[in-house]
C-alpha cells in the first residue's frame, strides 16, 4: 500500500527496514561471544544490550576492558561515542514529531541504523515506519543473539582467533562511510583514524579513543581560522566547502 501522502510505498519502507534490522542484528552474536570472552558475565553482557544498546559503544567497552584498560577509561570512551546519539534525536525529534509521553521509549532506539533509515525517508509516515520497524526488528534480534553468543562463548574459545572482535566496528564502519561525503568530514575521519591508530601502541586500551574524538573540534578550529583568513568565494560559498 502506498503512502496516503504519496510518499514512499509503506511495504517497501517495511523492507527496507527489515533488512537493516536483521543484517546489524545478527552482529549482536559477535558481542555477546566477545564479551564474555574479555571477562564479563552472562548477566553484564545482556545488561549491556539490554540498557545501552548502542553497539559501537558496547563494543569500545567490552574491547578496552579485554584490553586491560580502566574500566573508568573504558566507560569514557563508550560515553564519547554514544553521545553521537544525542545529536541524532535532535533531528529525528523533528522528523518524528511524537507525543512527549511516547519519546522517552522512542529515544532507547535512536542509533545509527535507524537514523539512516529515518533520514532516507521522504514522508513524516514513512519515518515513522522505518524508525519503528528498524528499532524493533534490530532491538529484538540484537539482544537475542547477544545471549546467544554469551552462551557459546565457552564452546567457540579464542575470540581472536575467529575474528569477531573486529564485527562490531566493521559493521559501524559500514554505516559510517557512505556518510562521509564531504572534504572536511573525509578530513575528520582520517585524522581520527591517524591518532587513534597511531597512540594504541602507547596508550592505555581506551585512551586512544578519547583522543580520536579530539580529530572533529581540530579540524572545525582549523576550517574556521581558514574560512575567516579566505572568505566566500566569487560565488558566495565558502572555499573549501564539501559539495
Amino acid at each position: 500500500m502506498r503512502s496516503e501522502d504519496g510518499g514512499k510505498p509503506d511495504a517497501a519502507v517495511v523492507r527496507d527496514a527489515l533488512g537493516v534490522g536483521v543484517a546489524v542484528g545478527l552482529s549482536g552474536f559477535a558481542f555477546g561471544v566477545t564479551s564474555v570472552g574479555g571477562g564479563l558475565t552472562l548477566l553484564q553482557t545482556c545488561a549491556l544490550s539490554l540498557l545501552v544498546f548502542t553497539g559501537a559503544s558496547q563494543f569500545a567497552l567490552v574491547g578496552a576492558l579485554a584490553g586491560g584498560g580502566n574500566p573508568f577509561t573504558a566507560a569514557a570512551g563508550a560515553f564519547f561515542l554514544g553521545v553521537r546519539n544525542a545529536f541524532y534525536g535532535l533531528r529525528l525529534s523533528q522528523l518524528l514529531a511524537l507525543p512527549r509521553a511516547v519519546r522517552p521509549f522512542a529515544a532507547q532506539w535512536v542509533i545509527d541504523e535507524t537514523t539512516a533509515v529515518a533520514l532516507a525517508q521522504p514522508t513524516r509516515r514513512s519515518v515513522r515506519i522505518g524508525f519503528t520497524v528498524t528499532g524493533l526488528t534490530l532491538y529484538v534480534l540484537w539482544n537475542l543473539t547477544t545471549l546467544l553468543g554469551a552462551l557459546g562463548a565457552d564452546a567457540i574459545g579464542d575470540t581472536d582467533a575467529w575474528g569477531l572482535d573486529a564485527a562490531g566496528p566493521a559493521v559501524f564502519l559500514a554505516l559510517l562511510a557512505p556518510m562521509i561525503k564531504t572534504t572536511m568530514e573525509r578530513v575528520v575521519a582520517g585524522l581520527a583514524v591517524v591518532l587513534g591508530l597511531g597512540l594504541l601502541p602507547v596508550l592505555p586500551a581506551g585512551v586512544p579513543v578519547l583522543v580520536a574524538a579530539l580529530a572533529a573540534p581540530a579540524v572545525l578550529w582549523a576550517e574556521g581560522r581558514r574560512r575567516a583568513r579566505t572568505g566566500p568565494d566569487e560565488d558566495g560559498d565558502t572555499v573549501g566547502e564539501g559539495r
